[in-house]
C-alpha cells in the first residue's frame, strides 16, 4: 500500500487555527492523519502542516485540506513516501523521558534503577510519552499522588499504548483498572506492553482491563463506574464532546486529568466541564498544550 504526504507551510498561528478548525470538522475525511509542527528548534514561529494517506491524493482531499484555513492557505505540495511504517519510524532512536517519578523509554536504551521504568516499544499506536501531552500527564498525574489523592478505580480513555493506565497502576496498585481505545489495533499493542512491563490483565484489583470502544459507549465500561480517576489525553473537540459522558461516569469527588487540548482551545474545554460540575483543581502547560487537573463536585 503507498502512502503519501501533502504538506504546506505557514507561521505558527495560523496552522494552528486550521489544527482547530479540523479538531472541530466532524465532517472531515477520516482518512486524512493531520498534525502540526514546528520546522526547526531556531525558527519556533515557521510550522507545517502535515497531511497523510494511503493513496495519492485527489483534489477532493486538497480541498478539504485548503478548507481547514480561514484566509489564504499555504501552497500545498504532493509527495510519495517509500513504503516503511512512518509511526514505528518516527518512535524508533527517540531519547528516554523523565516525568515526575517516570522513566519511559523504547527497548534500546537502559533503565534508571531510581526510577519506575516502563519499556513502551515503537508501535502503530500513540503513546510513547515523548509527545508534550502524554509526559505531561505523567508529570501530573505524580502530582496527585504525592498531593494524597486516594484512587480505588479509575479508567484511561483512549489509551494508545496503555502508558498512563500503567502509570495509574503503578501509583494506586489495589485500584481497578480500564483501558480503553476506539482504534482496534491499540488491543494488541496494549497487551504487549503489559507482558514488556509485568502489568497483569483481568478483571480485578491490580489487573487492567482493555475495551475498544468510542468514549465510554460500552456496557463494560459503564458497569465498572463511577470511577475516581478518568484519564482522556485525546483532542479538544472529543473532549468536549465527551463533558457529559464522562460526569456521568466520574464519582462524585472524582478527578478528570484531561490533555490534548492547545492552550488556545482550554477556555472551551473548561467551560464544557463547568457546566457538569467540575472545577480545576490544577494546570499545567507544556508547550503549546495544557494539561488539566479537574474535581467533580459531591454535589449537584
Amino acid at each position: 500500500m503507498s502512502a503519501w504526504k501533502l504538506s504546506g507551510e505557514a507561521p505558527k498561528k495560523i496552522v494552528q487555527a486550521a489544527l482547530l478548525a479540523h479538531d472541530e470538522a466532524w465532517d472531515f475525511p477520516e482518512e486524512l492523519v493531520v498534525s502540526g509542527r514546528e520546522i526547526a528548534e531556531d525558527k519556533p514561529d515557521d510550522w507545517i502542516l502535515e497531511v497523510w494517506l494511503d493513496r495519492k491524493p485527489t483534489a477532493s482531499d486538497k480541498k478539504a485540506v485548503v478548507g481547514l484555513f480561514a484566509g489564504d492557505a499555504p501552497a500545498l505540495a504532493a509527495e510519495k513516501l517509500p513504503e516503511q511504517d512512518w509511526v514505528t519510524l518516527s518512535q524508533q532512536g527517540v531519547e528516554p523521558i523523565r516525568a515526575g517519578r517516570f522513566h519511559v523509554r523504547t527497548p534500546e536504551y537502559p533503565a534508571v534503577p531510581s526510577l519506575v521504568d516502563f519499556v513502551i516499544p515503537a508501535s502503530q499506536a500513540f503513546g510513547t510519552g515523548q509527545h508534550e501531552t502524554t509526559a505531561a500527564c505523567l508529570a501530573m498525574l505524580d502530582l496527585m499522588k504525592r498531593e494524597g489523592l486516594v484512587v480505588k478505580n479509575h479508567a484511561d480513555i483512549g489509551t494508545g499504548t496503555g502508558l498512563l493506565a500503567f502509570a495509574a497502576m503503578h501509583l494506586w496498585p489495589h485500584a481497578k483498572a480500564t483501558a480503553s481505545d476506539i482504534d482496534h489495533v491499540c488491543a494488541g499493542v496494549v497487551e504487549d506492553n503489559c507482558r514488556a512491563n509485568g502489568v497483569a490483565m483481568g478483571a480485578g484489583p491490580g489487573e487492567l482491563t482493555m475495551v475498544i470502544a468510542p468514549g465510554t459507549d460500552d456496557p463494560l465500561i459503564q458497569a465498572r463506574a463511577p470511577y475516581d480517576l478518568l484519564i482522556a489525553n485525546i483532542l479538544a473537540g472529543p473532549l468536549v464532546e465527551l463533558a457529559p459522558d464522562f460526569a456521568s461516569v466520574t464519582h462524585p469527588g472524582g478527578s478528570l486529568l484531561l490533555a490534548g487540548l492547545l492552550q488556545t482551545q482550554e477556555a472551551e474545554v473548561r467551560a464544557a466541564y463547568r457546566k457538569q460540575g467540575f472545577r480545576l483543581a490544577r494546570r499545567v502547560t507544556n508547550g503549546d498544550w495544557s494539561i488539566l487537573w479537574l474535581r467533580k463536585s459531591r454535589v449537584r
